[in-house]
């Protein structure tokens, strides 16, 4: 191979495009994408900011006589916005409300006092809010509004601190906390996972560790809490495993005609006919068909532990060529209570059955319990790696 076949880059989508084309991809970023919500929430939203703000703006002008500009703050409405529009957002709850307001007025009281430039104190009191606000939990937007509105007021900072800002926050949160009520939303949102062990349980497609490296890698602020989004994303994977996998039947994935024994077969018999089918167990059945046990390799292991006191190895081999002590029919060693499932039950269902531990076989019968069918962990696991496989990728 030619030195400049080995040094050539790779050929990748991002550099197969023209400068034109990743103009026009870029410029697509600044068109906003739906917001996905209904009207009916996109009028629950407006009515209560216009409410929140209302009730704040006539309690504010009836605790102070001052001028209108004095009595309101005008980064309230950004708040409004997040507190009923974003309820569950983590820039919305009460404490990064209260406090994210408040530290970032104090904040710019400070950067008032002690800087004389307007504009290079305005600038230090966002900036030091922003960074205040972030190890301390209290991350809320309008915060930084707060703090250049003291700065600009040129008014004793701490004395705006108390009215208008932190009097205007408590009741806009006061109302919050009522309209959200009322109108069905949860309020303050939960941000902490409410079940720690979910993914553990087997009921997670995904650990609760894969989703901390996954925001690790992001390490962006996110306008939605962790318990949301891990909620979201296990939700998300059900539905499309529910979409491929989902639909899926015993009848499906079955292996059929099954090699089955009916209760009086020999223990001899019965092993025999496993070593030559190489299976691992047999459904037993009465002379109709039904369904009645099932008889398996640990059957055989297990009755030999209880024979006379010799090797395993020689209690199995008089166990299975009838030499043993113990009673030699099947219906005597085999599992009476052996679970079975109708021949049109979801694989969904199969899944908390093989799980549970102790299954790996389930015979598959019709409406009147006649044997039709067996399902193995192996089909279980062989059908849902196909419903959920991904085309490799061709390479370039």
């Amino acid at each position: 191979m030619s030195d400049s076949l080995k040094n050539s880059p790779p050929t990748t989508l991002e550099a197969s495009r023209t400068p034109l084309s990743r103009w026009s991809l870029w410029l697509r970023n600044f068109l906003p994408a739906s917001v996905r919500i209904g009207y009916a929430e996109a009028l629950r939203m407006s009515v209560g900011v216009a409410l929140g703000i209302l009730i704040t703006g006539i309690l504010s002008r009836w605790w102070a006589d001052v001028p209108a500009s004095m009595w309101m703050v005008s980064s309230l409405g950004a708040s409004a916005v997040l507190l009923f529009g974003m309820p569950a957002s983590p820039l919305a709850q009460p404490w990064p409300v209260v406090g994210g307001t408040v530290l970032s007025a104090l904040v710019g009281a400070a950067s008032q006092s002690l800087i004389p430039d307007t504009a290079v104190a305005c600038a230090v009191a966002v900036g030091l809010s922003v960074m205040l606000m972030v190890p301390l939990r209290c991350m809320h937007p309008p915060g930084a509004g707060f703090a250049a509105y003291v700065v600009l007021e040129h008014i004793n900072g701490v004395t705006l601190v108390l009215f208008p800002i932190l009097f205007n926050v408590a009741v806009l949160l006061v109302c919050a906390v009522i309209y959200n009520a009322i109108t069905g939303r949860r309020y303050p949102h939960p941000q902490h996972s409410l079940r720690p062990g979910f993914a553990s349980e087997g009921q997670g497609l995904f650990a609760a560790e894969d989703l901390d490296a996954a925001l690790q890698h992001y390490n962006q602020v996110l306008d939605i809490s962790r318990a949301d989004l891990e909620g979201l994303l296990h939700m998300a994977g059900r539905a499309a495993f529910n979409r491929s996998f989902g639909n899926l039947r015993c009848a499906d994935i079955m292996s059929h005609p099954v090699f089955a024994v009916e209760p009086g077969v020999s223990h001899k018999e019965a092993w025999a006919l496993m070593r030559q089918e190489h299976v691992k167990a047999l459904p037993v059945v009465n002379p109709e068909g039904v369904v009645v046990g099932m008889v398996s390799v640990s059957d055989f292991v297990r009755q030999a532990t209880l024979d006379a006191p010799e090797s395993i190895g020689q209690r199995l081999r008089h166990l299975v060529t009838g030499r043993s002590s113990s009673k030699s029919r099947v219906e005597d060693l085999m599992d009476a209570d052996t679970p079975v499932v109708q021949e049109d039950c979801l694989l969904v269902d199969l899944v908390p059955m093989f799980s549970a531990g102790g299954c790996h076989h389930l015979p598959v019968v019709s409406t009147q319990r006649k044997l039709v069918g067996i399902v193995t962990q192996t089909d279980l696991i062989r059908a849902l790696s196909a419903a959920i496989s991904v085309p490799a990728t061709q390479p370039a």
